[in-house]
């Protein structure tokens, strides 16, 4: 069986930020690390070279494939700000409804720039993801 490309490292998520070249994004991503601190109420841990994560989750496939993932997490890409949040807690479409300017896939939240959305329900989005991804 192999294991998962992304791992927890033991770089410095300071660090890490220090390196997010698009100035916007890096106070973006800031803001978004205390949200995810005040909501998990758990440390920040690089899962590879750019994902900040919070906690760990296990996971299995019917395939038999099992891994750990971080249980809340997001990533400042040079595209755009990406967070691992799904849509299988309660009130979601409500919530992506009212949340402002963004795109969704199953698994991912695209945010251009945090001024687009409303930080308060995004914060909401955050925590009952978080929630629901802990049971």
């Amino acid at each position: 069986m192999t294991e998962n490309k992304t791992q927890p490292t033991e770089v410095a998520v300071s660090d890490f930020l220090a390196t997010v070249q698009v100035k916007r994004r890096q106070e973006d991503a800031k803001v978004l690390l205390e949200m995810y601190c005040s909501v998990t109420n758990l440390p920040a841990v690089m899962w590879g070279p750019s994902i900040i994560g919070f906690g760990t989750s296990s996971y299995s496939y019917e395939s038999g494939r099992q891994g750990t993932m971080p249980t809340a997490a997001f990533s400042p890409r040079k595209a755009n700000l990406t967070l691992y949040v799904g849509g299988r807690f309660n009130g979601a479409a409500e919530l992506y409804s009212i949340l402002g300017k963004h795109k969704k896939s199953v698994a991912c939240l695209y945010i251009n720039k945090l001024a687009d959305v409303d930080l308060k329900v995004l914060r909401e989005i955050v925590e009952k993801d978080y929630l629901h991804s802990k049971h």
